[in-house]
């Protein structure tokens, strides 16, 4: 990508979308586009198709996504599916339409199967049943996967996908209901705390073992690899290091400050028994994590403290 390029971000608002933003601005790049929900409906195939016909773009960071936690795709596995399809298609229908020099599309760790062999490889996907609780997520990013290969394979393009660990950091969402791990944990802890509570239940038993990368790294990775690498392989962005949620819960409980229990509601649903990357592909292609985890859990309270709560 040249400074000047044309770069348009799906999600922009979105926890990976504002990292990206972050991370571009940095790197110097002076030109990127994004869209609200209220100015695009990413679902809407017409308006997507209009916006990219009277747009100038280059390049495509494909971030936007319905996403939520376990409660949540377990809720609504028809909304999940349905909203995550249609983006992802109009998306890349339209990029290539507009013949976009270079698309990137986030998938999701949750692509794999169940009970794979860890730490996860590229190459173990489709090769069992997926997780019951987000079954619904994981097929339509399954499916962004492959359309964007079937896109290079049939048309040349120039398509990369990239299978992200769980992500947190500032502008995630703090619902306690139905966000990713960390910051419903961080909200539910901090509400204890903050009503002087000798205790906070949290989901599961503790047991499952989950990796976790900052999204300031997460967005560094994808401009890595839309500057350096294209190829058609799919990539894992990890850490390549994992905990249990247990483990995990006192890591915030320490970070919040609080000094109760931590009760373990083992009636609620786990989830994989373990998520694990292997990321020995981006190792080779030179690019590494940098943030630990005490780091990013501390910047992402700080975060919730001054914006959210």
């Amino acid at each position: 990508m040249e400074k000047n390029s044309r770069i348009y971000i799906a999600g922009h608002q979105g926890l990976v979308g504002s990292a990206l933003i972050r991370n571009l601005q940095d790197k110097g790049y002076t030109h990127i586009i994004g869209k609200t929900r209220q100015e695009l409906d990413l679902t809407n195939q017409a308006a997507v198709e209009h916006f990219f016909e009277t747009t100038d773009i280059d390049y495509v960071f494909l971030a936007a996504a319905k996403v939520g936690g376990i409660g949540a795709n377990s809720t609504f596995p028809a909304d999940y599916i349905m909203e995550n399809e249609l983006i992802q298609c109009n998306i890349i229908r339209s990029s290539f339409k507009k013949r976009v020099k270079k698309l990137i599309f986030l998938g999701s760790s949750c692509i794999y199967p169940k009970l794979c062999p860890q730490p996860i490889k590229e190459e173990y996907l489709l090769t069992g049943p997926l997780e019951e609780t987000n079954e619904a997520y994981a097929l339509a990013k399954i499916s962004g996967l492959k359309m964007c290969q079937y896109y290079n394979r049939q048309y040349g393009t120039n398509y990369i996908s990239v299978m992200p660990t769980n992500l947190y950091g500032p502008n995630d969402q703090f619902d306690v209901n139905n966000s990713h791990v960390i910051p419903a944990m961080i909200a539910k802890i901090d509400a204890a705390k903050s009503a002087d509570q000798h205790s906070a239940e949290l989901w599961g038993t503790g047991n499952p073992r989950r990796e976790f990368l900052y999204i300031d790294d997460m967005a560094d990775a994808c401009v890595f690899l839309m500057e350096h690498y294209d190829g058609t392989e799919y990539l894992n962005i990890g850490t390549g290091e994992d905990l249990s949620i247990r483990e995990l819960a006192e890591m915030v409980k320490s970070v919040v400050g609080f000094n109760g229990e931590l009760l373990f509601d083992a009636t609620k649903p786990d989830g994989t028994p373990r998520k694990l990357l292997d990321v020995s592909k981006m190792e080779k292609l030179g690019w590494t994590a940098k943030t630990r985890l005490e780091v990013g859990l501390d910047k992402t309270y700080r975060y919730y403290l001054n914006h959210v709560k």
